[in-house]
């Protein structure tokens, strides 16, 4: 639990004066920091798009990745939160602590090759089609580069790395918020994989997921229906009911599901079935409300269709809290380092990749601009929420992808395991070792934002997760 109290009152144009006055130019000891490493890390990239582990078994990309901080000075603090995947790597010589998220989990299916057409690899379960594979690369790549910079230019810091499994259903970082893994933290820098590049103050959905087992009784389906009770009638009658809810809930909401288990055989009533549910809304506890409807959609199928039901939460975020405080000096960082020039090589690999994709609304050559700044939201959702809610944070998105790709498909694994995905990362971990540097140089920009946060949030806020006090899902992608 977080209450939060401060009395600290700042106007917003003392936060424009002093952002406005940044000095923008490049750091020759960050870049050459930068550079230094870029080879090993475009070498992480593509290892971790190649093993392509899932939720919570990223046993190898963890590994890598608290290998190469360990053998550049960082302490290693591993398995947090009872997450055998999760780990803190740090260096520190005091003053502010900056965090960055690191995110390495793929996504069930979507083997995709590194080819612009649809070809799957057979030597995997999942793919990388969110390009969390660029976002661990280029966070720990920063956190590197910033940590040399603190040595070579005598400044305090503390640079702190936060390897974050399970994104993609699995909450890790909010196990790692609830643990108070981010207590002593005063600003969180993140980034994702996208087909464009901004960094924009932007929120997200609230998002709260269950599985629902229905159990009934088998029995032949065609000798003696009489005797048996499918679980799957009882999945069946939920769905409907959920399906009929989405007349009457706020237009902002989002309810997907998919059913898991449904049986083996035609011919035998199925006395166990699963469906899987998401509840999305921007505000949780609309997200609760909602959710709390599905659970009452479940309990009367199982009336209706006499099985039992029960239901296990398996996640829960909160939307995504901005800060324009960090936002904007993050935004005016990626500015400065400019968009992304393809090769003719990448052109002509970008061009088949967009031929195959449907309404993409963006042509190739706007991977070389920057989005304007403004305050957005997205319908997705991210664990990065429930951290926005306990420390001021800022992301932004490169265009690892070909402009137009969707996330999650295999256009997006494609692109991820190609130069061009490691041109948007490179530029990712620009944008968030320049922005670290801002803010070490310049700590009263973390007080602003932190001003801001608690002039957002009040001050009697109080954090509690979605996902209660259950444990980590460790095997739910198995």
């Amino acid at each position: 639990m977080y209450r939060i109290k401060s009395k600290i009152l700042i106007q917003s144009s003392i936060i424009i004066g002093l952002i406005t006055s940044i000095n923008l130019h490049a750091d020759p000891g960050l870049d050459k920091a930068l550079n230094k490493h870029q080879k090993t890390f475009e070498d992480v990239a593509l290892k971790i798009w190649d093993w392509a582990e899932v939720g919570y078994q990223e046993h190898k990309s963890s590994a890598l990745l608290k290998e190469e901080l360990l053998a550049n000075g960082f302490t290693i603090e591993s398995g947090v939160a009872e997450i055998p995947t999760a780990f803190i790597a740090e260096y520190s010589n005091g003053g502010p602590v900056i965090g960055i998220l690191g995110e390495y989990d793929a996504l069930p299916g979507l083997m995709q090759t590194a080819s612009p057409f649809k070809e799957e690899r057979d030597d995997v379960i999942a793919g990388h089609a969110c390009g969390h594979h660029l976002f661990g690369a280029a966070s720990a790549w920063a956190a590197i580069a910033v940590k040399e910079w603190l040595i070579e230019t005598n400044t305090k810091g503390t640079i702190r790395f936060y390897g974050t499994p399970a994104e993609e259903g699995g909450s890790g970082k909010v196990y790692m918020v609830r643990a108070g893994l981010f207590d002593d933290v005063d600003a969180v820098l993140h980034w994702h994989p996208s087909s464009s590049n901004a960094a924009n103050a932007e929120s997200s959905n609230s998002n709260k997921s269950a599985k629902f087992r229905f159990t009934g009784i088998s029995a032949h389906a065609a000798g003696s229906p009489h005797k048996g009770r499918s679980a799957l009638d009882g999945v069946e009658a939920m769905n409907m009911m959920v399906n009929m809810m989405r007349e009457h809930i706020p237009q902002e909401s989002r309810i997907h599901y998919v059913i898991t288990k449904g049986g083996l055989a035609p011919n035998v009533i199925p006395d166990l079935a699963e469906v899987y549910y998401y509840v999305r809304h921007p505000r949780r506890e609309k997200v609760q409300e909602i959710f709390e409807w599905v659970v009452e959609a479940a309990e009367g199928a199982a009336i209706g269709t006499q099985t039992d039901v029960t239901y296990e939460v398996m996640h829960g975020n909160y939307s995504k809290l901005p800060n324009e405080t960090l936002q904007k000096v993050m935004h005016k960082n990626l500015l400065s380092r400019g968009g992304i020039q393809y090769s003719k090589a990448e052109h002509e690999y970008a061009k088949k990749i967009h031929q195959t994709l449907i309404s993409p609304g963006s042509m190739i050559g706007d991977q070389e601009n920057i989005r304007p700044y403004l305050t957005s939201h997205t319908y997705g959702s991210t664990d990065v929420g429930d951290v926005s809610w306990v420390v001021p944070q800022a992301g932004l998105r490169t265009a690892t992808w070909v402009p137009g790709t969707a996330a999650h498909s295999w256009q997006a694994v494609s692109t991820g395991g190609h130069s061009i995905g490691l041109k948007g990362t490179k530029l990712a971990a620009q944008v968030l070792a320049d922005t670290a540097k801002d803010l070490f140089l310049s700590p009263e920009i973390i007080t602003l934002a932190k001003t801001e946060y608690i002039n957002t949030v009040g001050e009697d806020f109080e954090y509690y997760p979605l996902l209660g006090e259950r444990k980590p899902p460790l095997d739910y992608r198995k």
